[in-house]
């Protein structure tokens, strides 16, 4: 494994690269500054290597950017209405910074932090990060840890979470992929299938509007292979109040199972998802305007790559019929994601 600098923090704290996996499989670039997955190469099925995931290129990038390029997000990942929610009869507030929502961890998330690397080898690391009592707003010390693993033909992620004192926790990786490659394009060609027989309306500022509701008949009908421009032109009342795609779907089954799959036909590529997690939240870069720099000096436009969120639903928190986020001592969160790449 090589460990390499990547920049500096503010404060003078320096930011570390490490590099997991080697050629013809899978080369996952991992930064400890919010455990992010920086860079993701793989060889297509067209036999050509290719960087995948969307990544940038300096510390100042990613401080300044609220896309969450490839970040470990949480304490809760996804939206908290008006970030109020009742815990154990008690109202909770936590930061706000989507339009008054909560999102992704607040105005200061694990996306933003130092994580402390606990072990690294060629093909694995795990760090973890100590979010104290308060923090965002959050009861209880929140002891949070990622593992990534690079295999043959996958990446394997890991997260877990102890908490001190009753909590909510929601955490995912929120890498942007392109199968093209970086820099190629937009995901508009790309293929996608998600194991879903519902979805989650939402408001115009994400928040669910109720319960799910069928695919059927709806463009979030992905049960079989559709192509992504389809759906993002559709004129959906539901995809024209988020510009896109940003919306959660309720997976079929429970435990480790397939839930997506993604395919480039021009790459002869496909990576399939793998989780234990009860929502799958499809982000087709709505907001992605062209402001943020590309690891290699481009700009990220809307539709560059798509990201593909395992994790409890939205605003679990205030849907007590929904799989639960609450967090007790003595209990440990875990959530498992793995993408596995193939030939289409």
């Amino acid at each position: 494994m090589a460990v390499s600098d990547f920049g500096v923090l503010p404060d003078g704290r320096p930011v570390r690269r490490l590099r997991l996996g080697r050629a013809p499989g899978p080369v996952l670039s991992v930064l400890d500054l919010g455990a992010t997955v920086q860079g993701l190469a793989v060889t297509c099925g067209d036999g050509e290597r290719r960087e995948v995931v969307l990544g940038q290129g300096s510390v100042e990038d990613y401080l300044a950017s609220t896309d969450y390029l490839g970040s470990t997000v949480g304490r809760y990942a996804n939206r908290i209405a008006a970030g109020r929610f009742p815990l154990d009869g008690q109202e909770v507030q936590v930061g706000v910074n989507d339009r008054g929502n909560h999102l992704h961890g607040g105005p200061d998330g694990f996306d933003g932090r130092l994580w402390q690397v606990e072990e690294h080898s060629d093909s694995h690391a795990r760090l973890t990060l100590e979010s104290p009592d308060g923090d965002q707003g959050f009861p209880g010390t929140l002891l949070a840890g990622v593992r990534y693993d690079v295999l043959e033909d996958r990446v394997v992620i890991a997260l877990e979470a102890r908490t001190d004192a009753p909590t909510v926790v929601n955490l995912t990786n929120h890498a942007y992929v392109n199968l093209d490659g970086v820099g190629r394009g937009t995901v508009d060609d790309h293929e996608l299938t998600v194991h879903a027989d519902e979805y989650t309306p939402v408001d115009a500022d994400g928040i669910p509007l109720g319960d799910h509701a069928t695919v059927t008949g709806t463009p979030f009908d992905l049960r079989e292979a559709t192509r992504l421009g389809s759906v993002v032109r559709s004129g959906h009342e539901q995809v024209a109040a988020v510009r896109g795609v940003d919306h959660n779907f309720v997976l079929r089954g429970e435990g480790m199972r397939p839930a997506a799959v993604l395919t480039s036909r021009r790459t002869a590529t496909t990576m399939e998802l793998h989780t234990d997690q009860p929502g799958l939240q499809v982000y087709t870069g709505n907001f992605l305007d062209g402001s943020r720099p590309s690891a290699t000096g481009g700009r990220y436009r809307q539709g560059d790559g798509i990201a593909l969120e395992p994790q409890l639903f939205p605003d679990t928190p205030n849907h007590p019929a929904w799989p639960s986020a609450v967090l007790r001592p003595g209990e440990v969160y875990r959530a498992s994601i793995e993408w596995r790449f193939g030939t289409s």
